[in-house]
């Protein structure tokens, strides 16, 4: 990958709203130059998607997010891969990731609610024939997510007190 469309990503990653205009200025480039690795780098598909962070807590209390340990047995020839894959299909997961250390996948879902999740891993997770254990974990509060600090803070303007 070439430096213009490696600090292009960097723009995009930080600001999916910036115009290919508005990138070239910054960069010190030709617009149709912008324009042409970004088309390229959506057909490449190293431009997935644009999206927006949001913090649902400020939207919908009721939503719940949760990671999941999955240890798992890898398929001969494949490996995770088949596994990863009918994970990645159900509509709940956001993300899968395959690990290192004492577990194998990572699944991220969101639920309504606590049943909505416990019954994604009883009924659908759990019953992979490959699954060998599950361990969730509910989140209960974002701080920070894709460097973005969800909540604001006020810097403490106390004065020191020394003895």
């Amino acid at each position: 990958m070439n430096e213009l469309k490696a600090k292009i990503l960097d723009l995009l990653k930080e600001d999916a709203r910036l115009s290919p205009a508005t990138i070239a200025t910054m960069l010190g480039a030709e617009e149709a130059e912008v324009s042409s690795a970004i088309d390229e780098m959506e057909r490449d598909h190293v431009i997935v998607k644009y999206a927006a962070v949001v913090n649902w807590s400020k939207v919908d209390d009721e939503k719940v997010t949760a990671l999941i340990e999955v240890e798992c047995s890898p398929e001969r020839g494949r490996g995770f891969e088949s596994i990863a894959e009918r994970i990645y299909l159900y509509p709940e997961v956001k993300s899968v990731y395959l690990m290192s250390g004492a577990y194998d996948l990572c699944v991220e879902i969101d639920g309504k609610n606590l049943k909505e999740v416990a019954s994604f891993v009883s009924n659908k997770l759990s019953t992979i024939e490959s699954v060998i254990s599950t361990k969730t974990f509910f989140i209960l509060k974002k701080y920070k997510q894709d460097g973005i600090i969800f909540e604001e803070f006020e810097d403490d303007h106390r004065l020191p007190i020394s003895p």
